[in-house]
């Protein structure tokens, strides 16, 4: 069986759903993973209008695109972060805003659970996203965070998202957090910590995105193969590190996207470090058959070429998942002939 290749519709939340659907189409996109914001998906209209879910699943199989998992990282953001500002303010709908930091973190974890219900109602069982952190600002040490910071960040986690995974539970529907700086997971470690913190409920797992795992130095197949009972959900988009020149630092110096002085950028799928053989090697030893979705982004590239080329070549490694029978089983499994001399 191959694995279904979806286009994340996130970074064309600026065009109408029907436009990306026919671009994705195009290209030749399986289906899409769902953003819910711009008017791709409207997680209020689909539990209030009982027409909205039957009108996109038309508009999907007018362009014979399939959808296997909905995304709400932007409202997911909000329901753990200190401080909530003006940057909330700019991705949240006007309908969560308040002045009352509380009041919206608060909004943004119902959101969450609708987003459960919307997504079983769109028929689909994964809804990837973010968390939000109360203690990514301390991550740069100083002034010092103690210990009992840190721990009390991972129980307001715990204390914000157990409510929400009751939700999911209930509607038959997983979590699937993107592992990404500014969450409470964002490397190896810190995932370890956040799956411990929820009690490793089966309804809260990880999209694996390697995009952010590279320009932190960490192995993106090493962290499927540690995290195999946890990939939900697999997100493909690739980074260009060039740190080296005494000037270039990891961190990128608030400098934005596609500056030549940063010290990595996202760039287009497949032109960038991620080691993308070894990725879908892992995929395939831990039997990972669910979609493969291209997250395009890429500030120097044309992304009408880039996502029609991004498809081609992750297709040419997702079309293969492990082999049912191994290359050398023959010789396993052969009988030599009565009275030939082997030796």
């Amino acid at each position: 069986m191959t694995r279904p290749i979806t286009l994340f519709t996130g970074q064309w939340a600026d065009l109408p759903f029907d436009e990306v659907c026919r671009l994705a189409a195009r290209w030749g996109y399986d289906g899409l993973e769902i953003a819910c914001w711009g008017d791709h998906f409207e997680v209020d209209r689909a539990l209030a209008d009982p027409d909205y879910v039957r009108r996109r699943r038309e508009v999907l199989d007018r362009h014979g695109l399939s959808v296997w998992a909905i995304s709400n990282h932007l409202v997911g953001q909000a329901v753990c972060d200190h401080p909530i500002d003006e940057r909330h303010r700019a991705i949240l709908p006007a309908r969560l805003w308040s002045d009352d930091p509380e009041t919206v973190r608060r909004n943004a974890a119902r959101e969450m659970a609708d987003t459960a219900r919307a997504a079983a109602l769109l028929g689909v069982d994964t809804v990837v996203g973010f968390t939000g952190s109360s203690i990514w600002h301390t991550v740069a040490m100083f002034p010092p965070a103690t210990p009992g910071m840190i721990d009390a960040g991972y129980r307001d986690f715990a204390d914000r998202w157990h409510p929400v995974l009751d939700v999911f539970e209930e509607q038959g529907v997983r979590f699937a957090l993107e592992v990404h700086p500014s969450e409470i997971a964002y490397d190896y470690w810190t995932t370890r910590r956040t799956l411990d913190a929820i009690g490793h409920r089966p309804s809260f797992g990880l999209n694996w995105d390697p995009s952010h795992m590279v320009w932190q130095d960490l192995d993106p197949a090493d962290f499927i193969l540690e995290f195999a009972d946890r990939i939900y959900h697999v997100d493909c988009k690739d980074t260009r590190v060039r740190v080296g020149d005494g000037r270039r630092g990891r961190l990128s110096s608030h400098l934005p996207w596609g500056d030549p002085r940063r010290g990595w950028d996202f760039v287009s799928t497949g032109r960038g470090d991620v080691p993308w053989e070894d990725c879908f090697r892992a995929l395939n030893a831990i039997g990972y058959d669910g979609p493969v979705s291209i997250e395009w982004e890429d500030a120097g590239m044309d992304r009408l070429a880039g996502a029609a080329e991004a498809v081609g070549f992750i297709r040419r490694l997702a079309g293969t998942t492990r082999p049912a029978t191994s290359f050398d089983a023959a010789f396993a499994t052969s009988t030599p002939k009565e009275g030939t001399d082997h030796e």
